[in-house]
């Protein structure tokens, strides 16, 4: 009888040793450190996680609307959304930041929170470096054009969503500050050019109201005159909620796989 008890009383322990291994799946809260301000973001990890396996890792930017402190907004628009409807399409580690109130990604503090957020997630999550993409919508698609121009070669491929270059009418702070302080002629070549051989996949509503289609009309145009891998995709009618379709595409998943830093 007594050793039965131990026996039992063994297994106990080792289920529970296990259950403590096993790594947490799903969206998890997470904390980054940027010296004397600490940030929340999100991580989702695919409830089929393993840490011996590589994973590719997205680098999610969200949109005005859902800038703050809480660092659960920025899951509910967008990749967070998609992903709760159907999480077997983002076999990815997905790193959700989120911008503090009254500022924009292209602040050298927001970057700088997002990519040690990034950094973090890689580490903790056995990331792939050579599969790191960067997506974002709105305002979170002007700091895609920004933080990939500002750190050529870091990103495997780049979906900005409803974004832009230039400084918006009713938003003047909107925009790419890489190539405004760079005093541009032409900031939408400026941007391709520091872009580089990172290939991009665009997407916009033809009526959007918010930040003109004319913006990531410019951008393509921009990256076929400078050879740039690139691809743009236009929906008709739809006004700035266009990233539901964007990360609805059935071949949006299987196009950042395929993209590979060297």
């Amino acid at each position: 009888m007594a050793r039965r008890t131990s026996a039992f009383a063994l297994l106990l322990i080792l289920c529970a040793v296990s259950a403590m291994a096993r790594v947490q799946t799903g969206f998890l809260d997470r904390t980054v450190s940027i010296s004397p301000a600490s940030y929340r973001y999100q991580v989702y990890v695919p409830a089929d996680f393993r840490s011996k396996k590589s994973w590719p890792v997205i680098l999610f930017l969200h949109g005005a609307g859902e800038r703050g402190s809480d660092g659960l907004l920025q899951t509910d628009v967008g990749i967070g959304h998609a992903i709760r409807l159907d999480a077997s399409r983002f076999p990815f580690i997905v790193v959700m930041p989120q911008c503090s109130k009254g500022k924009i990604w292209g602040e050298s503090d927001m970057r700088a929170q997002a990519l040690a957020a990034l950094d973090a997630s890689i580490k903790e999550f056995h990331g792939d470096r050579k599969h790191v993409y960067l997506t974002g919508l709105s305002m979170g698609g002007f700091g895609t054009w920004e933080i990939a121009a500002t750190y050529p070669g870091r990103f495997a491929a780049l979906v900005p969503i409803c974004s832009g270059v230039r400084p918006q009418k009713d938003w003047p702070q909107l925009k790419v500050k890489l190539a405004d302080d760079a005093k541009a002629a032409d900031p939408y070549a400026e941007v391709a050019r520091l872009v580089g051989k990172t290939p991009v996949w665009i997407f916009h509503g033809d009526a959007d109201q918010a930040v003109p289609v004319e913006e990531s009309r410019h951008m393509a145009e921009a990256l076929k005159a400078a050879g740039a891998e690139y691809k743009y995709t236009e929906y008709p009618g739809v006004n700035h909620n266009s990233w539901d379709k964007a990360y609805a595409e059935p071949e949006l998943v299987p196009w950042l796989l395929s993209k590979s830093l060297r």
